[in-house]
């Protein structure tokens, strides 16, 4: 079954945020470089393919040439429900790391639990879930 995965591109910092949301989230952290695909368009060590498998799914590469680099507006990723709480709360803690928190983790007037934080890389996280 296929679900929805962000790929970032980064400036040159592929493998850091990999590597970062590896120890927020777990998984299994699959990278390649350009020279791994036999690419001469940038560094030999840049990330031409990175994948993170595991509770969150995601993949990243470093922008060469003329690629955009990631920049975030009007965007945010849920991860509403998508562990227990226990867990939760440890991944927005993880990821406020250097980060932001944008507005606490906290239970709201509706019952559910949620908040907003910024991870170093500019990435906007939405954490929540609801109790029992």
């Amino acid at each position: 079954m296929t679900a929805l995965a962000p790929y970032l591109f980064f400036p040159g910092t592929a493998r850091e945020a990999l590597t970062f949301y590896q120890q927020v989230f777990g998984g299994e952290l699959i990278v390649n470089t350009l020279a791994d695909f036999g690419r001469q368009d940038g560094p030999a060590d840049a990330v031409a393919h990175g994948m993170l498998r595991g509770p969150v799914t995601m993949f990243a590469a470093d922008v060469v040439g003329q690629e955009k680099a990631l920049h975030v507006e009007g965007m945010m990723f849920a991860l509403l429900g998508a562990a227990e709480p226990d867990v939760l709360v440890s991944w927005f803690a993880r990821l406020a790391t250097d980060g932001e928190v944008v507005d606490d983790l906290q239970k709201r007037v509706w019952g559910a639990h949620d908040g907003q934080v910024r991870d170093r890389f500019g990435v906007l996280w939405l954490i929540g879930y609801e109790e029992d």
